[in-house]
């Protein structure tokens, strides 16, 4: 089992390591300070579950288990704190580990995870829980974006800007990548742009069977007769063409 720890206060990380050690099963433990860089450890390095503080400066754990990507690893949440138990259970997390904490109750954590990853893997693409959160970085400071608040999405260099009635701040990833890990609700309508299907309020055809789909906070967004026929039949048939 590949384990990261992830913990802003150096003599935790420490004492977890060191119980890891003794535990049976363990391939591989790494090692964060912060969620941000557990966030990119995660997308490199491939962990089967995260051993993640809560309380952290810039990026809750909370904030980090819901933006993890796809694949997601398992989260064990080991805090101070008893407060975030409901929030952290809300968040499919497999136990909670109350500090302090002993070798056994930490070993019970740890055969939960190996009886989670030993289980049946899902053979449904889309049983894979897409984000509710996406993070952006910005100037040195941390946004955090609810996938629900995004109306569309559109190319910009390297980025994607996620358009939001708050505004449209950049990410740093490619269109198609973004796509695949958002799932089913946002579907690419031209070649820069894609589109959150509930969104939609109406489509307005235009020349050579190209169109603009107008979305109920009133922006517009081209659709390019290519990505047409394939976004009409996830619509609703009874909405205008």
């Amino acid at each position: 089992m590949r384990l990261l720890i992830v913990d802003d206060e150096r003599p935790a990380r420490d004492r977890l390591r060191r119980m890891l050690a003794l535990a049976p099963g363990i391939e591989s433990v790494r090692e964060a300070a912060d969620g941000l860089e557990a966030l990119r450890m995660v997308e490199s390095e491939r962990p089967d579950a995260l051993l993640l503080d809560i309380e952290m400066p810039e990026l809750s754990g909370i904030d980090l288990a819901a933006s993890l990507p796809a694949p997601t690893p398992l989260v064990v949440f080991v805090t101070a704190h008893q407060d975030y138990a409901l929030r952290a259970f809300d968040s499919e997390a497999v136990d909670y580990l109350l500090k302090p904490f002993d070798q056994a109750r930490l070993q019970r954590a740890l055969e939960r995870l190996q009886a989670r990853l030993a289980a049946p893997v899902p053979t449904v693409a889309a049983l894979v829980s897409p984000p509710r959160q996406l993070l952006v970085s910005e100037r040195g400071v941390t946004r955090v974006v609810q996938v629900a608040d995004i109306d569309w999405l559109e190319t910009a260099d390297n980025y994607v800007a996620l358009h939001t009635p708050a505004g449209a701040p950049l990410l740093r990833q490619t269109l198609g990548a973004l796509l695949e890990q958002l799932g089913p609700g946002f579907v690419r309508c031209h070649r820069r742009a894609a589109v959150r299907l509930a969104a939609i309020e109406r489509i307005a055809p235009l020349d050579k069977g190209d169109c603009e789909l107008v979305l109920r906070g009133g922006a517009r967004v081209p659709c390019s007769r290519q990505y047409r026929p394939a976004l009409l039949a996830l619509l609703d048939p009874a909405r205008p063409a």
